[in-house]
C-alpha cells in the first residue's frame, strides 16, 4: 500500500513539474514575441506593421493586433501658452514654417515645447485634424502634444528638440555649419528620417508628408533624427490655406511630376528624400544646386558633378569608403528618378540605408581610418 501511495505521489509531483515547465515555456515564448515586436516598432523596421485609425480615436493594427489607446491631443489655454513663451516674447522666437511662427516655450510642469502660431478663426476641422495627427506615434516623428484656439489664433504644441534641424548642422549661411558630421553620422540621420516617412506611408489611411525637406528633419540631444510637420500640409489644405502643391512649390525638394499631375503622393515624398540625401552627400543647400534658369534635372546635375569629381562634401575627409559612398549615391539617384513609378518605397529605402551603414561599419572597422580617394566618375550611370 505504501509503495502504491508513493508511486501515486511521485506521479502527481512529476505531472505538476511537467505542467509548470510547459506554462513557463509558453510564458517565455509570449514574452519573447512581445519583446521582438517592441524592438521592431522602436527601430522602424523595413516592413513595419500597418496601422489603422478608428473612429473611436484608437490606433489598431490592420493585421488584427491588439489596440493601443492614446490620450490624444491636449487642449491648452491661451494663458498657458502665453505664460510659457513670456507673452510670445521675441527672445523666444526660434523660427517660422509653413504653419506660422515658432516659439520655444516652458510649461508649468517643466516641459520644454515648440509652439507654432498662426492667425485663424476657431474651426472644428482644425480640432479634428489635430486630434487625428496627435495619434501618430513613432520615435522618428516629432510628437504633436496639443493645440489651442483662442483670440483669433490657432496654435500647435510640439515636443522640443534641442539640436534643431539637420540643415543648421550641414550648412548655415549666417554662421557656417555648427557641427562636423562624419559619413556614418549622416547615414544614421538619413535612416532615422527614412523610418519616420516609412511609418507615415504605412498608416491606414496613408499620410503623405507633402513638405519633406532638411529643415523638417530635427535631431534630439542624442542626434536621433525626427521628421517634423507630418500632416501639417494636409491640415492647411483642409483649412483651405494651401492647394495640393503649394506647400512644396517653388523649391528644389518638389517632385517634378507635381507640375504635370497636380497632386503630391507617396512617390513625391521619396523624391524629396532623394534631395535630402543629396544634401547629406554634398553638404550644400539644395537651393544652390542649380544656376538660375537651368533646365537640367537633379539626376543630370549629379552626373555632371560626379564626372568632375566635385560632388562629395570635402569635409567628410576620410570618414567613408568608396563602396559606401557609391551605394548611397546610387540610392539617391533611384529616389530622384523623374518617374514616380521608378522610385523605391520608403521601406525599401530604409532597408538599403541600413545595409549601407552596416557595410560601412564593417569595412571601416577592418580597414581602419585611411585616406579616402574617390573617383566614381560616370560608372554609376553605366548598365552592368
Amino acid at each position: 500500500m505504501s509503495r502504491l501511495l508513493a508511486a501515486m505521489v511521485g506521479g502527481a509531483i512529476g505531472a505538476l513539474a511537467f505542467l509548470v515547465i510547459v506554462i513557463w515555456f509558453l510564458w517565455f515564448c509570449i514574452l519573447h514575441r512581445r519583446t521582438c515586436a517592441n524592438r521592431s516598432s522602436e527601430t522602424g523596421s523595413s516592413d513595419p506593421p500597418t496601422i489603422e485609425w478608428t473612429r473611436g480615436g484608437r490606433i489598431t493594427s490592420a493585421g488584427g493586433g491588439h489596440a493601443t489607446e492614446h490620450q490624444g491631443a491636449r487642449q491648452f489655454t491661451f494663458e498657458e501658452l502665453s505664460q510659457a513663451t513670456k507673452n510670445f516674447n521675441e527672445s523666444n522666437l526660434v523660427g517660422s514654417g509653413s504653419f506660422g511662427l515658432v516659439y520655444k516655450g516652458l510649461l508649468l510642469d517643466g516641459t520644454i515645447v515648440a509652439i507654432k502660431r498662426r492667425r485663424g478663426a476657431p474651426l472644428q476641422e482644425f480640432v479634428e485634424e489635430v486630434k487625428r495627427l496627435s495619434e501618430i506615434c513613432h520615435r522618428n516623428l516629432v510628437t504633436l502634444i496639443g493645440y489651442c484656439q483662442e483670440g483669433g489664433l490657432q496654435m500647435l504644441v510640439f515636443e522640443h528638440l534641442p539640436n534643431g534641424s539637420i540643415s543648421r548642422h550641414l550648412y548655415d549661411i549666417a554662421r557656417g555649419p555648427v557641427t562636423r558630421l562624419e559619413f556614418k553620422q549622416r547615414l544614421s540621420v538619413a535612416i532615422g528620417a527614412a523610418k519616420g516617412l516609412a511609418h507615415l506611408h504605412n498608416l491606414v489611411p496613408q499620410v503623405v508628408h507633402k513638405d519633406f525637406k532638411s529643415s523638417n528633419v530635427l535631431v534630439d540631444e542624442n542626434f536621433i533624427a525626427k521628421v517634423a510637420d507630418a500632416g501639417i500640409a494636409q491640415l492647411l489644405q483642409r483649412l483651405e490655406d494651401a492647394g495640393p502643391s503649394q506647400s512644396s512649390g517653388g523649391n528644389v525638394f518638389q517632385d517634378p511630376e507635381v507640375e504635370e499631375f497636380g497632386a503630391l503622393s507617396e512617390a513625391s515624398d521619396v523624391y524629396s528624400f532623394g534631395v535630402f540625401l543629396l544634401e547629406l552627400i554634398t553638404g550644400r543647400e539644395a537651393a544652390h544646386f542649380f544656376s538660375p534658369g537651368s533646365d537640367e534635372s537633379l539626376a543630370q546635375w549629379v552626373e555632371a558633378h560626379l564626372i568632375s569629381n566635385n560632388l562629395i562634401d570635402q569635409r567628410l575627409g576620410s570618414s567613408f569608403t568608396p563602396e559606401g559612398m557609391k551605394d548611397l549615391i546610387g540610392l539617391t539617384l533611384q529616389c530622384l528618378n523623374p518617374s514616380g513609378r521608378g522610385r523605391p518605397k520608403m521601406s525599401a529605402v530604409v532597408a538599403e540605408l541600413d545595409l549601407i551603414l552596416e557595410t560601412e561599419m564593417s569595412l571601416t572597422t577592418v580597414m581602419g581610418d585611411g585616406t579616402a580617394i574617390v573617383t566614381l566618375g560616370s560608372q554609376l550611370f553605366t548598365s552592368s
